[in-house]
């Protein structure tokens, strides 16, 4: 562990800035605030220009996926520097295999310039998890036996098998997009609009929810996940609750249209202004879609600067996603939907979403969320012709269904008994999901950032959520 994380220090340390002109110029730049603490003057800054590469080894480690070994390109294009930091365009390459036994590959691409006054953005991911988070619909009402995992994960007991493949269920997803946003007002009130098409390919050869066999390899017998012993997800279909029409995945084609309201000062680590936006997904059958559905989202940021200069700043986002009428296919709730220059994200839980939450622990028809940091950044500096900043933050991340799933049973009679008993064990309804952490970051020309967070579960069914988790990642969570 330790010699990983010197590798993505000595890394970060050693992304330089290719085929760059660099200016002179410096900025100087925070509106002041009557309302802010004194601060100390802040320090001259490089204002980039040209072309600005930022290579890394993407040796990471996720505590849902595992360690990440690949690599990823960030390359950002400042033109004259008259955007700085923001910039006019910019490409994202990454191609990364997990321990766990997931890969991910994306391409992504945003540009200001090439189609005039509209940003274009667009990107492919592909995500294959050989064992992907399953844990139900409706959060708490779906019960997670963590004592029984966590006597699996003793390799030392061999009266208990593992557990933690209950949990889990094979997932290929290809998610495309293409998305524009224009200005309506002042360039701080836009529209959007875009097309995304998305594929998903849920259990294993239309069988089950995992090759066991791939899964059990190289185990001692006893503590092989048993052949007899159903996953929460086999259980579903015999239940009823997930349909054998829609179980095996499908096929989204997507129109989302919205409109956004952007004040922030910079769009990388943003140090004051809100950033709201609303859109609605619209997947007919008539434009390909393998199951209709209907969906909302609603987000609302804000960045408040406690010290200027960017030095401390206290951030929140509230999220909404919600479902029109009263079914979506189960297999895209797992996602915070988004318009613009970043993908849909697996949620709730992760680090995308909230931070020490088991990854899709919290999946139902309606979600609420929210995330709140307190953000310093106790550094920087100018190395290599680079900016260089470092920073701390401490959060709360909660989120809980408001619109529950339909999990009454629709089985074969033989399975209610079963039924009855899952049932019994989660409670009535879901509660709020809390957790608290905290984090440090490596920023480098305010876009090119690297977290290290740490995010816990409290309340008084926190080990429903987890034992907490580690990341290793890059940008702010917003």
């Amino acid at each position: 562990m330790i010699k990983r994380l010197t590798t993505l220090a000595l890394a970060m340390l050693m992304s330089v800035s290719l085929y760059a002109q660099e200016a002179a110029e410096t900025t100087d730049a925070v509106v002041e605030d009557a309302t802010e603490a004194a601060a100390p003057a802040k320090k001259s800054e490089i204002k980039k220009t040209g072309y600005n590469l930022g290579p890394l080894p993407a040796v990471a480690y996720d505590a849902d996926k595992g360690f990440q070994l690949g690599a990823l390109l960030n390359i950002y294009d400042f033109g004259d520097g008259s955007t700085y930091p923001n910039t006019r365009q910019q490409w994202y390459f990454e191609a990364s295999f997990f321990t766990k036994g997931s890969q991910l590959f994306v391409v992504s691409y945003d540009n200001r310039f090439l189609i005039p006054g509209v940003r274009w953005s667009t990107a492919i991911a592909i995500t294959n998890d050989k064992a992907m988070d399953f844990y139900g619909f409706n959060g708490y009402m779906s019960y997670y036996d963590h004592e029984k995992v966590a006597l699996g994960k003793d390799k030392k007991n061999l009266d208990y098998p593992i557990y933690t493949p209950k949990y889990r269920i094979n997932r290929l997803a290809v998610l495309f997009k293409s998305d524009f946003i224009g200005n309506i007002w002042d360039n701080k009130f836009f529209w959007e609009a875009g097309y995304h098409l998305s594929y998903f390919k849920q259990g294993y050869k239309n069988q089950s929810a995992l090759n066991l066999a791939k899964i059990n390899k190289n185990k001692a017998p006893e503590k092989m996940f048993p052949e007899t012993e159903l996953t929460i997800f086999d259980q579903y279909r015999q239940w009823g609750i997930i349909s054998d029409d829609e179980a095996w995945g499908g096929l989204n084609s997507t129109v989302r249209l919205g409109l956004l309201f952007d004040t922030r000062d910079k769009e990388g680590a943003p140090s004051r202004g809100i950033w709201a936006e609303a859109h609605v997904t619209l997947a007919p059958k008539w434009l390909g879609t393998t199951h209709p559905h209907y969906r909302y989202s609603a987000t609302f940021r804000h960045y408040v600067p406690i010290v200027k200069n960017d030095i401390l700043t206290f951030a929140y986002r509230l999220n909404y996603e919600g479902t029109f009428g009263n079914h979506a296919p189960y297999y895209v709730l797992p996602y915070i939907t988004t318009v613009g220059q970043s993908y849909d994200r697996d949620g709730m839980g992760g680090y995308r979403t909230i931070r020490g939450l088991m990854r899709s622990r919290v999946e139902g028809l309606d979600i609420a969320s929210y995330n709140v940091e307190l953000r310093w950044r106790f550094v920087s500096f100018t190395l290599w012709k680079q900016n260089i900043s470092f920073g701390l933050n401490v959060f709360s991340d909660g989120t809980m269904v408001t619109k529950n799933y339909d999990m009454t049973f629709k089985g074969e009679e033989q399975y209610r008994a079963s039924y009855d008993e899952y049932m019994a064990q989660g409670q009535g309804r879901d509660l709020p999901h809390i957790t608290v952490g905290g984090g440090l970051r490596f920023i480098m020309n305010q876009n090119f950032i690297v977290a290290f967070e740490y995010g816990l579960p409290v309340g008084k069914l926190r080990q429903q959520d987890g034992k907490g988790a580690f990341y290793i990642n890059t940008g702010y969570l917003f």
